[in-house]
């Protein structure tokens, strides 16, 4: 990885990124990335446009997707998935089902906003190209409404922080259905990352490294790939003690900005590979 400029974490307006595919192609070919990675939240439905725009200016991608689940604790884990078929028909039926799940919560959560005092409906919500919903885009909804100024107030305990809200959860699969499902994809299954995990001790502690790698090695045996041991929320230290997991457990280490933007340019970097 060393020496490549590499992003293998990015989302568009095909699931809650602000910028479409074909945007962020041409700036990362700009920009002089040697290869990205489109990962939409549980959907593929960006990289046919996706595909066409990197031929277009000779720009390396791999399909991607961003999958979000739990361990059998309840634990949530985000799986990203690299490098499968994005036809193969056990993957879309998955996929079909999360639509499912998500449409459910958002149901519900509209429903909870609106008698929390905020006049919000779907009519108001920006959804891109896929008519996706995910809470950004529900931010982003209240700030054109006049409720918020940024889209971080959003997450404020008075709003989507809110107990209320964050009792209106999306089913989410099992962390081992969603590694096998982009194994059978032939895809690479790799853990997003770590640092987010809640419930295992306190980010960055002895306690929660101990607890991570206990996931880990699980997630291993369940055939997890790769760890994304470089991340804007990921400081040196916390990076380098994952490139110790990564290499204790054999698995490939990747880099992602997580870009949910409108300019590529502006990219969240990460702490340097040593």
């Amino acid at each position: 990885m060393q020496g490549n400029k590499v992003d293998y974490h990015i989302h568009t307006t095909y699931s809650d990124g602000a910028s479409t595919p074909t945007r962020i192609i041409k700036q990362a070919k700009e920009l002089q990335y040697d290869e990205i990675a489109i990962t939409d939240h549980d959907n593929v439905k960006g990289l046919a446009e996706a595909r066409i725009a990197a031929e277009a200016v000779e720009m390396k991608i791999i399909p991607g997707i961003e999958l979000a689940t739990q361990t059998e604790e309840g634990i949530g884990l985000h799986i990203l998935g690299y490098r499968f078929d994005p036809e193969n028909e056990r993957l879309l039926q998955f996929l079909e089902d999360l639509l499912r799940r998500r449409d459910r919560r958002n149901d519900l959560l509209i429903a909870e906003l609106q008698d929390m005092g905020y006049d919000i409906g779907f009519e108001d919500l920006t959804t891109g190209k896929n008519n996706f919903i995910g809470k950004p885009v529900i931010a982003r909804a209240l700030v054109s409404k006049g409720y918020i100024k940024s889209e971080k107030e959003a997450y404020s305990k008075e709003i989507l922080g809110s107990a209320r809200c964050r009792a209106i959860k999306k089913e989410k699969p099992q962390a081992e259905e969603a590694i096998e499902v982009i194994r059978s994809a032939g895809g690479i299954p790799v853990l997003a990352h770590p640092i987010q995990t809640r419930g295992v001790g306190t980010p960055g502690s002895e306690e929660f490294y101990e607890n991570m790698e206990t996931i880990i090695a699980r997630l291993k045996k369940q055939g997890l790939r790769g760890l994304e041991c470089f991340h804007p929320d990921q400081n040196e230290e916390q990076s380098a003690r994952f490139v110790q997991l990564a290499e204790k457990y054999h698995l490939h280490i990747t880099r992602g900005s997580d870009f949910h933007g409108e300019d590529f340019a502006q990219a969240e970097p990460t702490a340097e590979y040593r």
